[in-house]
């Protein structure tokens, strides 16, 4: 079935009542760009919540003549035309390969970081940059999106698991122990 240009793909993934679902595989997770973890909110944004909905605000009623588009299809095309004129100097595309080999040599993952995921971040890096007003790739840009593109590809070995190694801490000593370029 043929998709416009812009399309957006948001998955849902429930850690509870699953019943009938099932995890997609590894080749399929890594076509997600992002895993954004949405955790419970504090303790005053629930408390406030439930006050809203004891004084009648009803969450599924919202006011959809209030929401405004921030963007024109024609706007999100020419940030991505100016996303793909970012330069990214030599240094900083091995800097990232090589975050992507030693996430396949790391010990505690039995699957690192695949090609896609390494074409995946260099773009993310550089939309990062183009965010921060720069047409140029730094390390920080780099640093920025590992999170968040990682925590879903990298696949902990089930002894890592079972310890309760958390995904976060292999992202974060991976990017402790590559060389940042200067």
């Amino acid at each position: 079935m043929p998709l416009p240009e812009l399309f957006w793909v948001i998955a849902t993934q429930n850690p509870l009542e699953f019943e009938g679902t099932y995890p997609l595989p590894e080749a399929q997770l890594d076509r997600f760009l992002f895993k954004l973890v949405v955790g419970y909110p504090d303790a005053n944004s629930e408390k406030q919540k439930l006050l809203d909905r004891q004084a009648g605000f009803q969450s599924r009623r919202l006011d959809l003549a209030r929401i405004k588009p921030v963007a024109t299809v024609e706007q999100i095309l020419q940030a991505r035309q100016a996303v793909s004129a970012i330069k990214v100097d030599e240094k900083i595309v091995d800097y990232l390969l090589g975050l992507v080999q030693r996430s396949r040599q790391h010990p505690d993952l039995a699957l690192g970081g695949s090609p896609r995921s390494a074409v995946a971040w260099l773009q993310t890096s550089k939309a990062s940059a183009w965010l921060a007003g720069r047409n140029f790739v730094t390390p920080d840009d780099v640093k920025a999106v590992a999170l968040p593109l990682l925590c879903h590809r990298l696949i902990l070995k089930p002894e890592a698991q079972l310890d309760g190694l958390p995904v976060d801490a292999v992202v974060t000593s991976l990017l402790d122990r590559v060389p940042v370029p200067r």
